[in-house]
């Protein structure tokens, strides 16, 4: 046996083998509680990372008209379908986009990400995101 130490992969692989063997007496029920919980919180980082990315693009949206290219609703528009299919395949996540620490994550990022993209310094941008996240989603929402 591969310890989750030495090779996580081989690891793993024996782990599943041994699972669908119902050898579960030999399976190392510590680390495999551990990897389940890292592969919930790699969702949760990976919507933070997609709302953020999104959010950013909508300030730029709404803070710089002259930009307003069909790329930009474009990505807009492609990254909020991502999104929607995501929390689809994940509805446990939905909650979520309500979590006021989550949503001031999401926004501290979107902040910084916009402030890189654009000219606009990061103190520009209001402290508090202005919009729901059910908002930012909404097909329909382009801030102005």
């Amino acid at each position: 046996m591969t310890s989750y130490d030495q090779d996580i992969i081989a690891w793993a692989r024996e782990q599943a083998a041994l699972l669908r063997a119902g050898r579960f007496e030999e399976i190392d029920v510590g680390h495999i509680a551990d990897e389940m919980e890292d592969v919930a919180r790699a969702e949760v980082r990976d919507i933070t990372r997609r709302m953020a990315g999104l959010t950013a693009r909508l300030l730029r949206w709404q803070y710089q008209p002259e930009v307003r290219s069909p790329s930009l609703r474009s990505m807009i528009r492609v990254q909020r379908e991502r999104l929607k299919v995501q929390l689809r395949g994940t509805p446990s996540l939905q909650p979520i986009l309500a979590d006021d620490e989550w949503i001031k994550d999401v926004w501290a990022d979107a902040r910084q990400e916009a402030s890189k993209e654009t000219s606009i310094g990061f103190a520009f941008f209001p402290e508090r995101c202005p919009w729901p996240m059910e908002q930012v989603l909404d097909p329909m929402f382009w801030p102005d």
